[in-house]
């Protein structure tokens, strides 16, 4: 909605200031405990502060899932993300890889070959798991040369410097490897949600918390009304 363009923190500032003006309290803590057994329900704070509230609005979010290789870790910030969208720019003419045959790792090498040069997809089976019309999409990508497939095909190790990522190392289905030279290395391979402090405290399936419409005045904790589920944000 802006005619020139604007930067991120500056919005966010003034969200914030338009938030305070109109009355809201901000608080600069970390929960570490809740406890919605009864109403109020109650927020410890490790600053030693106990807020209580009538309702509670859970946007905690997710993070990307990890491999778990020491290399992807050491290299995080360095080449190895877990968002195109917020890193691709920075490889625009390179070469980069994508790990994941879902959605998201279907749309992430997709938006890709907007900057990148060449992107790889690496993907532990021989088919996609992901919508048939991204699957359409991303063969079109093949076709006209920005995407190439490995399938059958893991992650083994990333290569680097003292600079950042130099290169992957791919294990196939036999037992061999392939080293490919690209400077990103993005993760897909799904999300996990930031929930672990509501556990045995809210309903939950596979750590995402169950919401249930229509419920008023029921303090029980797995009918709290307003309580919204914690994904992507």
């Amino acid at each position: 909605g802006f005619a020139t363009a604007i930067q991120g923190p500056w919005l966010m500032e003034q969200m914030e200031k338009q938030a305070i003006h109109v009355g809201t309290n901000i608080a600069y803590d970390h929960i570490a405990k809740v406890d919605f057994s009864n109403r109020p329900f109650k927020l410890f704070g490790e600053s030693g502060d106990i807020y209580e509230a009538q309702t509670v609005i859970i946007c905690t979010g997710a993070q990307a899932r990890w491999l778990g290789l020491e290399s992807e870790k050491k290299y995080q910030g360095f080449g190895v993300s877990g968002c195109a969208t917020c890193d691709g720019f920075f490889f625009k003419n390179k070469e980069v890889m994508v790990v994941g045959g879902g959605n998201s790792a279907i749309e992430e090498a997709i938006y890709l070959t907007n900057h990148a040069s060449k992107v790889y997809v690496v993907h532990r089976r021989d088919k996609f798991r992901a919508e048939p019309i991204l699957n359409d999409r991303l063969m079109a990508k093949v076709a006209e040369g920005k995407v190439e497939l490995k399938l059958n095909s893991t992650l083994d190790e990333v290569l680097g410097d003292e600079k950042g990522v130099t290169g992957v190392r791919i294990k196939k289905q036999d037992g061999s490897t392939e080293d490919i030279a690209v400077t990103g290395a993005f993760i897909a391979i799904g999300h996990k949600p930031n929930t672990e402090l509501f556990v045995g405290q809210l309903d939950m399936n596979n750590g995402y918390i169950k919401t249930h419409s229509g419920l008023e005045g029921n303090a029980t904790a797995t009918n709290i009304q307003g309580v919204f589920p914690a994904g992507d944000v």
